[in-house]
């Protein structure tokens, strides 16, 4: 059956959707628990989770760099995940990580702003007023994190298959449309030709996160294409020794056969005002 990506706003009620969702449908959930008990495997903490989990990474000092590379490798794991398949992908963008694939259900729950307000209050029993200040911070950052990472507007109904407004509907309704749609043939007919794009996209990520820890290359100004385990560097660094290095770096990867080298060197220096 297909992949499930869910995006959601804060206070729609999403979780407790998403987790009925899985043990009807029998897939894991991938959700902050579950990546946390899979992060130490990739070398991250819970620490470093916290700091970069769906906030939008900068590219401009070697921290911020760092910063980007422990991201790419959270996205590793969900990526890994979904390469097992029958699991449900909930938030962190992964409707856009798995961009081009044909199998995957991409759904979206949203509620009206005072609504949201009202549920989150109550359910973490905490003042409406400050309910309020949290939800408008976590629409901001989410927003703010796809915008930046992905330059997509995450409000808008087309890059999603199924947009839920949950003041509507039950939630017994909800999830069984989506499931209903989860086992539609179309999704099932394209899982072949999508594992392959999978692989594709999860090697391309292991070899920006390699590039991005190494330190050897100050931002990554070009383009990481793969394709059947060969990886296509074009774009432009600023150093013939960066070049070699981003080369060196990518052909090192486990599961790279080739890199294909169409980098130019642009010499850059800042302007110091």
């Amino acid at each position: 059956m297909a992949i499930i990506t869910i995006s959601r706003q804060m206070g729609t009620g999403a979780y407790a959707m998403a987790r009925e969702l899985a043990k009807k449908l029998k897939y894991t959930l991938i959700d902050g628990p579950k990546i946390a008990e899979l992060a130490h495997n990739y070398g991250l903490s819970g620490e470093i989770l916290e700091r970069v989990d769906e906030k939008p990474p900068a590219y401009i000092t070697a921290e911020d760099r760092l910063q980007a590379a422990n991201l790419s490798t959270m996205e590793l794991i969900l990526l890994d995940c979904a390469r097992k398949g029958n699991v449900i992908l909930y938030g962190r963008g992964a409707q856009y990580l798995l961009e081009g694939m044909r199998n995957v259900l991409r759904v979206r729950f949203i509620a009206p702003f005072d609504e949201r307000v009202e549920n989150f209050a109550e359910r973490e029993w905490i003042d409406p007023d400050l309910a309020r200040e949290l939800i408008r911070k976590s629409d901001h950052q989410r927003g703010g994190f796809i915008h930046f990472y992905f330059d997509k507007d995450w409000q808008n109904p087309l890059e999603y298959d199924l947009v839920f407004n949950t003041s509507h509907l039950s939630k017994s309704a909800m999830v069984d449309s989506i499931v209903a749609a989860a086992k539609d043939q179309k999704l099932k007919d394209a899982e072949a030709e999508a594992t392959a794009l999978l692989d594709d996209i999860i090697l391309r990520k292991r070899v920006e996160a390699e590039l991005l820890k190494s330190g050897k290359i100050e931002s990554l100004h070009f383009k990481i294409e793969s394709l059947d385990g060969e990886i296509c560097l074009s774009g432009h660094v600023h150093t013939e020794q960066e070049r070699e290095q981003a080369v060196k770096i990518a052909a090192k990867v486990k599961g790279v056969s080739l890199v294909e080298d169409d980098l130019q060197v642009v010499n850059y220096k800042p302007h110091k005002e």
